[in-house]
């Protein structure tokens, strides 16, 4: 009796699959698989196929006038769709002209002074102490940091080199004076889990892109390893394997929430404040605004220049007359 071939994929899982060739992170491939289902219930379950560049443009209108997303969670959402005609039904839309965009917010970042990041940092101890430390030290963003490698910490030339970051871009930062002895102390006991797993027949860390298939003893080498890793062992969600990841983004979210709320801050406090505190406090001590660039990793100089909007005092540094009576 001759056997039926299986199934072709389910669309969803066919863009998983291309998602992982083109080596995009776990987060991106969660968050356009989202984006593809929500297209998709949107216009009632129609299969992407039977839709074009309108029924695309009439989704993202959608997000910016009646769900009112930001810019950037719209530009998510299209790059999402986009990916999946391109790349899996093998698609090229026309230009999407119709769309209404949502709208920039020209708002200006939150920023602690000072005396507040101590206050906020008074209120934290051990790990999340020290990472809390470590994004304001070093302008890192919260990914960033518990991403982190043992390998990418250069103790002698004080430096950090922060790898895949956004827009998979590799920069060096510094490393605090302050921080080397805490650092250590964590290496020490990153290493004394890392060999508990290894006694245990595990201790193989995620390796980026292909460099399990390229270098496959790397995975469990101490330089992989996790600098902040987690308590618990968790299952790969991609090939299912028991692995220790990093500390979760929302453990540390949440400590520095309750953290601040402890220290009396009025001003609403997540771990990015702390990167926004690292540029604007640089830029008050009188470094060039090309070097702060550098050192957070941004593009274009423009996006590093609204922290001098922060700087300036009162309506743009002009002194009220009220003050002058």
């Amino acid at each position: 009796m001759e056997l039926s071939p299986p199934p072709p994929p389910k669309l969803l899982d066919q863009m998983r699959e291309r998602i992982r060739v083109k080596h995009y992170s776990i987060r991106t491939e969660s968050a356009y698989v989202d984006w593809a289902r929500r297209f998709i219930l949107f216009h009632h379950k129609r299969h992407p196929r039977e839709m074009s560049a309108p029924e695309v443009e009439a989704f993202l209108t959608h997000l910016a006038v009646e769900r009112k997303v930001s810019a950037s969670t719209q530009n998510q959402a299209k790059a999402a769709v986009l990916f999946l005609y391109k790349e899996v039904l093998q698609i090229d839309l026309p230009w999407l002209s119709d769309v209404t965009a949502a709208q920039v917010s020209k708002r200006l970042p939150v920023v602690l002074t000072p005396r507040e990041v101590r206050a906020l940092l008074h209120e934290l101890n051990g790990t999340m102490w020290l990472i809390a430390s470590l994004l304001y030290g070093t302008g890192m963003r919260v990914m960033e940091g518990l991403r982190l490698r043992v390998k990418d910490i250069e103790f002698e030339r004080r430096e950090i080199m922060i790898r895949e970051g956004k827009g998979d871009k590799d920069r060096i930062t510094m490393l605090p004076e302050n921080l080397i002895s805490p650092l250590r102390d964590q290496l020490e006991k990153a290493r004394q889990l890392h060999n508990k797993d290894l006694a245990a027949g595990l201790g193989d860390v995620y390796l980026p892109n292909a460099l399990a298939a390229k270098y496959p003893k790397a995975g469990v080498s101490w330089g992989w390893q996790y600098v902040f890793p987690s308590p618990v062992l968790s299952t790969d969600p991609r090939s299912g394997l028991q692995r220790r990841h990093h500390i979760y983004e929302q453990s540390v979210q949440k400590a520095v929430k309750d953290a601040a709320r402890r220290a009396g801050l009025d001003k609403p406090c997540t771990p990015h404040v702390l990167r926004h505190s690292f540029a604007t406090h640089l830029l008050q001590a009188g470094y060039d605004i090309r070097t702060v660039q550098e050192l957070l990793g941004h593009k274009d100089v423009n996006t590093t220049m609204i922290y001098t909007h922060v700087l300036n005092r009162g309506g743009k540094g002009v002194i009220s007359p009220f003050d002058q009576m």
